[in-house]
């Protein structure tokens, strides 16, 4: 006489064991996601240096979110030449950071607008090393004429991590 065995039983078990792990798994990783779009959705922007146009918040200099500092276009409005404010514009973007809890070694993105694209090797000159040994990716544009803001021959904005 034979005995009868039941082969689906070890398999269904095998398979309910499987589909349990990837279950967890993607369970898991959905409450990892839900934690971090949270915390995005609950992060807090801070703002500095707030300019207002006739009484009206207009921009601010630098805005911090979720570990991350923006800062506003910083410009040289004096007479000068283009070392001279492109040094000014640098010592600038570095006060916002500081004051943002970042500094220029902690810079991921520079963007350069320059009144004239002749300026571009005078304005390497001054910026070359501000930014410690790992310097940021940049980009380097010359405006239209009369496109920098003011009299400034070169103006910057930069996005840091705190």
């Amino acid at each position: 006489m034979y005995k009868l065995v039941n082969m689906g039983t070890p398999r269904r078990f095998a398979l309910k064991k499987m589909f349990a792990a990837v279950a967890g798994t993607i369970g898991l990783n959905a409450l990892a996601n839900a934690a971090t779009n949270d915390a995005a959705a609950t992060g807090k922007k801070e703002v500095f240096n707030v300019v207002d146009d006739q009484g009206i918040p207009l921009f601010s200099q630098a805005t911090k979110f979720n570990g991350m500092v923006f800062i506003a276009g910083q410009g040289a409005h004096f007479e000068g030449d283009i070392k001279s404010h492109t040094d000014h514009v640098l010592k600038e973007l570095e006060k916002q950071l500081i004051g943002a809890g970042s500094s220029m070694e902690k810079v991921l993105k520079v963007t350069v607008f320059l009144n004239d694209i002749a300026d571009y090797k005078g304005m390497n000159e001054v910026f070359q090393g501000r930014f410690g040994k790992k310097p940021p990716v940049r980009t380097t544009v010359a405006v239209a004429k009369g496109g920098v803001p003011g009299d400034s021959l070169v103006e910057m904005d930069c996005i840091a991590f705190v």
